[in-house]
């Protein structure tokens, strides 16, 4: 789960230029959109779109942007026919990384995305390839400095989580629970007024792969590089790096 920590953390921490909140913007639309036309126009109801719409408040979408494309998605107003689907593969070290795009055109989409694996020592692999190294799980990130292990863990516990673990590396308390139970777990801990620092439905890593030196580095430039892309919403990877070696690379 280290990988998942770790590059989740390093995300939440980088600062946001113009160009990059505009790549954000963009995927968040995108997001919604499709959460709309596969679940309904109808937040109360789609579970998907609920999630989408509260990441685009987090990061100051305007509330028109975010009632557009709504619409759009539903299909009350013109819009581009967007699909969604995951690309797998290996990264340097023998890393599996899963790759979720949307895109109105595929094969620009793959090209893309096997060009940033190849530039970094990786490669694209089949379906199936390395999914099964993950799992689908709720996921929240707490500050260690705002709560005691154990008054989380009563909290996590209460509100129907799985498991709470102490990430010293990243200063934070991670929480897991079944992805259908995420919304529940998330709106007892707003309610208990507990603030997390990250809260997500993510593909989780069952086993961590180590790596260190130049291939720790050209892990991170492709992940980096996959997240750049346009049609590239989330990337997920089982890498684990030491925090020395963290620190050396930053």
């Amino acid at each position: 789960m280290s990988g998942h920590s770790k590059w989740a953390n390093i995300k939440h921490k980088k600062a946001k230029t113009d160009a990059k909140r505009g790549k954000v913007f963009t995927k968040l639309v995108k997001e919604i959109m499709v959460a709309a036309k596969t679940g309904g126009g109808d937040i109360t109801g789609n579970p998907r779109l609920r999630l989408a719409v509260e990441k685009a408040k987090a990061e100051n979408l305007p509330a028109d942007n975010i009632d557009r494309a709504i619409k759009k998605g539903a299909g009350e107003l013109h819009n581009v026919a967007y699909e969604e689907g995951t690309y797998e593969g290996y990264g340097p070290g023998g890393v599996a990384v899963l790759v979720n795009f949307m895109t109105e055109n595929r094969n620009r989409t793959a090209a893309e995305v096997r060009h940033a694996f190849s530039s970094f020592g990786g490669a694209m692999g089949l379906s199936g390839s390395v999914s099964y190294m993950f799992e689908k799980k709720g996921y929240f990130s707490f500050d260690m400095a705002s709560f005691t292990e154990d008054k989380l863990m009563e909290a996590a516990l209460e509100a129907g989580a799985e498991d709470v673990v102490a990430n010293p590396d990243d200063s934070v308390y991670e929480v897991y629970c079944q992805s259908t139970d995420f919304h529940k777990v998330k709106t007892s801990f707003d309610k208990a007024g507990l603030k997390y620092s990250h809260a997500d439905i993510s593909m989780i890593p069952k086993t961590a792969v180590k790596v260190d030196g130049k291939a720790a580095e050209q892990v991170l430039k492709l992940l980096e590089e996959l997240e750049d892309l346009d049609d590239v919403q989330t990337v997920y990877a089982n890498f684990d790096i030491s925090a020395e070696e963290m620190a050396r690379i930053a």
